[in-house]
């Protein structure tokens, strides 16, 4: 079976659910990153406070404490679960469009190796690897960067005509 292109050939209706779930999925992903903003001030010291907690800075405008044990598997069980499931049908999306296979492979591996070290770097962050921090926003912003482009392309060629 020919998947390469496949997208364009779809039924209206199809396109139309394909175009939909897109919309509301890119809503509730870019919510998510406005929400990482807000708490981390998207930086790798704002994610080790968010963490770690700041209640020895004095001047911390914001208190925050360590995370619970329960917390942080809560939240890494929670996300690598969800993030695999997003990026497992994004990927199924992305497989139907017209792209190099070495661009499609990049844009569907990816994610997944980002979950891991953004999720697994922020549990290791919370043991005390405080390096980790730095793999966390890189790896985070890789997956963006990829969340954009694939439904940017995903989009764009269900907009296309054959």
């Amino acid at each position: 079976m020919q998947l390469n292109g496949l997208i364009f050939t779809l039924p209206k209706e199809i396109k139309l659910l394909i175009g939909a779930f897109v919309i509301v999925l890119s809503i509730g992903f870019y919510t998510g990153l406005l929400f990482v903003g807000e708490t981390s001030s998207a930086n790798p010291n704002g994610i080790e406070e968010q963490y770690l907690g700041n209640e020895d800075d004095d001047a911390a405008a914001v208190m925050r404490f360590k995370k619970s044990p329960q917390e942080m598997l809560t939240l890494v069980h929670n996300h690598i679960l969800s993030m695999s499931i997003i990026f497992f049908l994004v990927g199924l999306l992305v497989s139907i469009t017209k792209l190099s296979k070495g661009v499609k492979t990049f844009l569907i591996v990816e994610p997944f190796v980002s979950v891991i070290l953004t999720f697994g770097g922020l549990y290791l962050l919370w043991t005390g690897l405080l390096w980790m921090k730095y793999i966390v926003m890189l790896s985070g912003i890789l997956m963006a960067l990829t969340f954009v482009a694939s439904t940017g392309i995903i989009f764009k060629q269900l907009l296309q005509k054959k």
